[in-house]
């Protein structure tokens, strides 16, 4: 029985020391900059810089590959911010992205909505909650307002209305409250 028992400890610390040895030398590294850039940018998710995401974008931007003006949700702020943090000169936002317009929120009129689920499916932040043939609802916590859920929707029964902002609710990242240092809100 100990024989078994220290069988067992010699080979879990054997495969612990080569687990150990393995995460040490096969350690992917990620883009420190693209990290910071992703924090900038407005986690909506919605597309209008032409990427499928703020993390694609970010990296792109990174990357040399996209302009730092092609996000209208994060409109002049964030625009200010990207150019601070890579030192490059502000420049207005590109027209083809679309314009930047007050933060919305999606809001459902639950008596005209069917439970089609395609808002469901188009929401790229798992925002609306639902099910087929029932009245779906949007979390507003999680709503990002980057209008994506309204295009599918057949009966028009998604509102995009405008939030009021409060400093403590502040959902969107709002760029001068970012440490990228220590990669906190403050």
């Amino acid at each position: 029985m100990l024989i078994a028992i220290a069988a067992i400890t010699v080979m879990a610390l054997v495969f612990g020391l080569l687990l150990g040895f393995a995460s040490i030398r096969f350690k992917v590294e990620g883009d420190p900059i693209a990290d910071q850039i992703d924090k900038l940018l407005p986690q909506t998710q919605c597309g209008q810089c032409t990427y499928a995401g703020c993390r694609p974008y970010a990296e792109a931007i990174a990357a040399g590959e996209a302009d730092i003006n092609r996000c209208p949700p994060g409109g002049e702020t964030t625009i200010q911010a990207l150019a601070d943090l890579l030192e490059l000169e502000v420049k207005p936002l590109d027209d083809e992205c679309g314009v930047e317009k007050p933060k919305t929120l999606a809001v459902i009129d639950e008596d005209r909505c069917i439970g089609c689920t395609l808002c469901i499916q188009a929401c790229p932040v798992d925002a609306i909650l639902g099910a087929a043939k029932q009245m779906h609802t949007v979390i507003t916590d999680e709503c990002t307002g980057c209008e994506l859920c309204v295009a599918p929707c057949p009966v028009d029964c998604i509102d995009m209305v405008e939030t009021q902002l409060n400093p403590n609710t502040w959902r969107w990242p709002d760029p001068s409250h970012i440490d990228l240092k220590l990669g906190e809100s403050s």
